[in-house]
């Protein structure tokens, strides 16, 4: 990342909203696919309409554009809302392999994209709250 880079929002970077608009549905695309995934798609109810929603509301705040997530939920409280469900290693890498071909897919600036799937790593492995 240059100097230049950091006075940019991830948001930014990344091309806003559209951006992050196709990211999350390619994400629950490939959850909703890819047999790899079968642990984690589980988790979640049948129809994605609503998390995938909330999901765009998130990441459009986390990686610092409008705050659209916690108006309406508040903190975020990411492993709290998540402790109802055993994220061990293995929902941690099929949500990863899910959240990575969407970057593939839909983040163009390579540079962008490493430093997201960065960030996105280290929130995914900070999920895990079982061995």
């Amino acid at each position: 990342m240059t100097d230049s880079d950091a006075a940019i929002s991830m948001f930014e970077r990344i091309g806003g909203s559209a951006t992050i608009d196709r990211m999350v549905d390619r994400f629950y695309d490939r959850m909703d696919t890819l047999p790899e995934a079968q642990v984690i798609r589980a988790m979640h109810a049948d129809d994605l309409g609503l998390i995938r929603d909330v999901l765009k509301r998130y990441l459009t705040e986390w990686t610092g554009g409008p705050k659209l997530y916690s108006p309406e939920k508040g903190h975020p409280r990411l492993r709290q809302r998540h402790l109802g469900f055993a994220i061990g290693d293995s929902e941690r890498d099929a949500w990863l392999l899910c959240m990575r071909g969407a970057l593939e897919e839909t983040v163009t600036d390579p540079a962008a994209r490493q430093d997201l799937d960065r960030a996105i790593s280290g929130l995914a492995d900070w999920m895990r709250n079982r061995q």
